[in-house]
């Protein structure tokens, strides 16, 4: 493939041009250091370069993708953590743009009784576009608990509860001429997007607006399930390979975060009490570092199990998964698959006292900084397990079901736990390949991967 002559045009993979399994190293590149450096450097066969080196895998924060992604040939062994427009699915507005129409789709396609499948996330209004519509919500209920996010921001920042009506219109004043930096500037929609479920302005448009700051107003879940009088969301994390088809990985480790107060709705300024985020709540004045607030998945679902019993535990792990494949399919046609790109996410799941799960958002970028011992173990494990499955080495095979602590729960169609081809025709014995807070024996599980990958390329064809 002839490459343009173009000064801003860069080349990466290009010297390792043979078939995948040559090549003797993997040189890496990121700007995180964090957890994942730690993986990447211990990772055998794996070389870090620096500045503008050749490299086969990088894992580049969001803003490398939208300066770069364009001026930027690829070979066809080189991987980049992230998909081209990955917000479709990560902007807290858009997300809930492609679900909304993913459900009227459904109810028009397959019916009500599917598209219902897609009521796990609160009522939400885009601000300011979208003001008169919540007004008129916010009148039919008069009392109950909104919370506004700001769209593009993380980490707990810029989010206030509210009950008036005042507190809106104070906020949409003060926001009315309010500019974003170009730090925080929206990325442009793509100008590739094959559903046409959105306008679309190119890159350069762009450049030259900066837009207001937008906010999302959703309905606050007034009654979270509470563990120890204290409020939590889960964070769960799920790797995408592919979009079209699409081929996505659900990881059994992840924790629940804990706010390090006591729930209560008489005080919606306290953000101690309301926001789980590990940013927020370790400023809190009777933080304990070494105590945190993480519970292990594996431990809550047995606290979960030993208060409601087995079944209504496996209801809500399955609800949970319905939450991961829906979300995925509501950006399916949207998001440009690029066989360079994967993406790990982090889902932030709320539970409510009926065990019903809501989805708040979905990340991009999850903190790959660890809060303790645990966390660290758990996320270098939750990393090692993601480099297995992008398999840079060409190791696997591509029919694995399970790597290290990945399950894989959809390969364009779900996927059964069962070997051999599932019956699908009545989904009557069909149980997903899920194991969501089950035992984790990911080194076991990655020996015997390993060892029996090794006897099959020694058997000759």
């Amino acid at each position: 493939m002839s490459r343009p002559k173009n000064q801003n045009y860069k080349g990466h993979g290009l010297p390792k041009g043979k078939e995948r399994e040559q090549r003797a190293s993997i040189r890496f590149k990121t700007t995180l250091i964090n957890t994942l450096m730690d993986v990447l450097r211990h990772r055998p066969g794996w070389v870090e370069v620096k500045d503008e080196g050749e490299w086969d895998f990088y894992w580049c924060d969001v803003s490398w993708l939208r300066e770069n992604f364009d001026h930027t040939y690829m070979d066809e062994h080189v991987r980049i953590s992230h998909f081209r427009n990955h917000y479709e699915l990560t902007r807290k507005n858009y997300m809930v743009k492609n679900l909304k129409r993913f459900r009227k789709q459904l109810e028009r396609e397959v019916g009500k009784l599917e598209a219902a499948k897609c009521d796990f996330f609160p009522k939400t209004f885009e601000m300011p576009c979208e003001y008169h519509l919540f007004v008129e919500e916010f009148r039919k209920n008069p009392g109950i608990t909104w919370i506004m996010k700001p769209v593009a921001r993380s980490q707990g920042k810029g989010i206030f509860l509210f009950r008036r009506l005042k507190d809106i219109m104070d906020w949409r004043k003060g926001t009315a001429g309010k500019k974003l930096t170009s730090l925080e500037a929206q990325p442009a929609r793509s100008a590739i997007n094959p559903s046409g479920s959105h306008d679309t302005r190119s890159s350069d448009d762009q450049k030259d607006e900066i837009p207001v700051e937008n906010y999302v107003a959703q309905r606050y879940i007034e009654n979270p399930y509470l563990i120890g009088g204290r409020k939590f969301d889960l964070r769960v994390y799920v790797l995408v390979m592919s979009y079209i088809p699409l081929r996505a990985w659900l990881y059994r480790d992840g924790f629940a975060r804990f706010s390090n107060t006591r729930f209560t709705l008489n005080s919606i300024d306290d953000q101690y009490v309301h926001l789980t985020n590990v940013a927020v709540q370790k400023t809190s004045p009777d933080y304990h570092p070494k105590k945190g607030c993480k519970w292990m998945l594996q431990r809550f679902r047995q606290y979960l199990a030993s208060k409601h019993g087995p079944e209504a535990v496996e209801k809500l792990f399955s609800d949970m998964d319905n939450i991961f494949v829906k979300s995925l399919q509501s950006v399916q046609k949207v998001i440009i698959s690029d066989k360079h790109c994967f993406e790990l996410y982090g889902y932030d799941i709320l539970i409510d006292q009926d065990l019903k799960p809501w989805l708040l958002e979905v990340n991009a970028s999850p903190s790959l900084t660890a809060s303790s011992q645990e966390d660290y173990e758990l996320k270098t494990c939750l990393l090692e397990d993601t480099l297995h499955v992008v398999d840079m080495e060409a190791r696997l095979t591509g029919r694995e079901k399970r790597v290290g602590g990945f399950d894989l729960m959809w390969n364009d169609g779900p996927v059964s736990r069962e070997e051999g081809a599932p019956d699908l025709s009545g989904m009557g014995n069909f149980v997903t390949n899920t194991h969501l807070g089950c035992v984790n024996d990911r080194k076991k599980q990655l020996r015997q991967l390993f060892h029996s990958l090794q006897g099959q390329k020694k058997v000759p064809s």
